[in-house]
């Protein structure tokens, strides 16, 4: 007989399944199957009865295997296995007094599931034509033994009724559940599409804000112009934050629809730096903030979108003034790690605390930090996150120098 047993990452996956273990010494006495047994004479008993002994994880039988023998488990636990010990279709156990391979008695057919032995098992076998010997020489125990193995038949064709009726509901909540999903997916579709039609008109009013903006430069004279410069460099700074705004949100529909973004080129991230600088010289005064710039002289170019990492570092230099106390300190840094430059906006603020350090970066998500209410609309941090991995780079954030404030750290690829 072909013997075998499970690996130890088998043996494992067959016990997970198990209820709550039962003590091994535990035997088949006072069992009705040993009961009609032990009315018959000893003798033939032990000329028809095989005792069988197996290990854990010991194979008994496999399915699919051909055999004439069913088994009486007298002591330990054995698990009736169907398909793969990896990855099995169903697992079953039997205890003391149960009768496993019983079909076998019945018909000579292939075995319709393996069994494994889960403890130190004593296993009485017994042969079809020995069985039929017995049950011509006791009616009683013929009819008894035949109505315990009616049940067993009955309480399985039971549970395979209640098996196909539970597959149709699930097949049935399955195609519920597609349907919906093919109806949410329609409308994400509908509400992308609504949003980018949105979004594209709004760049004819932000364009004729700024054709105005540079026609009163043109036309008002010199001394209307230079009382009124705080209120002209607040009306170009918040068309910026339009324009940035709106395509931010072009962008990210981009990203997220796996589609190509922009062209990527030799970038010096101090460049990039001091644009930055420039553009966000009004907000620094107001706040009466510094900004140090370390960049090495040797820091190797990037390979990047100028327009797109440009904007990451505005978005996370812009958030640094938003939560920085007035007149803090702002320090951006690079330096090469690897094959990747480390770039790192570092502020005083209240910081980000570790449960919404990865749900910060989520679109719409917004973090009340440190008592101050969040103001925007969340897309700022989505955007940095969406376009430093489409450059391949990560993006995360830290607890600042000394325990304070917050350190957002991206990373991009260097020009190989």
């Amino acid at each position: 007989m072909k013997t075998g047993k499970l690996s130890e990452a088998q043996f494992e996956i067959i016990r997970e399944a198990q209820p709550a273990p039962i003590d091994p010494s535990e035997t088949a006495a006072g069992s009705t199957v040993v009961g009609l047994l032990s009315s018959l004479d000893r003798n033939m008993l032990d000329e028809v009865m095989i005792e069988h002994r197996f290990g854990p994880g010991e194979i008994v039988v496999y399915e699919g295997q051909y055999g004439d023998i069913a088994y009486l488990i007298w002591s330990g636990r054995v698990a009736v296995v169907q398909g793969d010990f990896s990855r099995p279709a169903s697992v079953n156990y039997r205890g003391p007094g149960e009768v496993v391979g019983e079909m076998s008695l019945i018909d000579n057919k292939p075995r319709s599931a393996s069994i494994v032995a889960l403890d130190d098992v004593r296993l009485l076998g017994i042969h079809r034509n020995d069985f039929f010997d017995l049950l011509q020489i006791d009616p009683n125990f013929s009819t008894n033994m035949m109505e315990i193995l009616s049940r067993r038949l009955r309480a399985a064709e039971e549970m395979s009724r209640v098996n196909t009726a539970i597959g149709r509901e699930l097949s049935a909540e399955l195609q519920e559940l597609q349907s919906e999903n093919e109806a949410l997916r329609q409308m994400e579709q509908r509400r992308q599409e609504l949003s980018e039609l949105v979004v594209h008109d709004l760049r004819n009013p932000l364009g004729n804000l700024f054709s105005a903006l540079n026609m009163l430069e043109l036309v008002l004279p010199p001394d209307v112009l230079d009382e009124n410069r705080e209120l002209l460099d607040i009306a170009r700074l918040s068309h910026l934050r339009m324009q940035d705004l709106v395509d931010s949100l072009l962008d990210i529909a981009q990203f997220e629809a796996g589609r190509p973004m922009g062209e990527r080129q030799p970038t010096n991230i101090a460049t990039l730096m001091m644009e930055v600088a420039q553009l966000n010289a009004f907000a620094l005064d107001k706040r009466e903030m510094t900004l140090t710039e370390n960049f090495p002289e040797d820091l190797p170019l990037v390979l990047a979108d100028p327009n797109q990492i440009r904007r990451v570092i505005t978005n996370l230099v812009d958030n640094a003034i938003k939560y920085s106390p007035k007149g803090g300190p702002l320090v951006v840094t690079a330096v090469r790690q690897g094959n990747m430059v480390e770039v790192s906006v570092i502020d005083e603020g209240p910081g980000v605390a570790i449960a919404e350090r990865d749900h910060i970066f989520d679109r719409f998500a917004q973090v009340e930090t440190g008592g101050i209410r969040p103001r925007g609309f969340g897309l700022g941090l989505s955007y940095c996150k969406l376009a430093v991995e489409a450059h391949s780079g990560r993006i995360w954030v830290e607890t600042g120098p000394n325990g304070v404030g917050s350190c957002f750290v991206f990373t991009l690829p260097i020009v190989v």
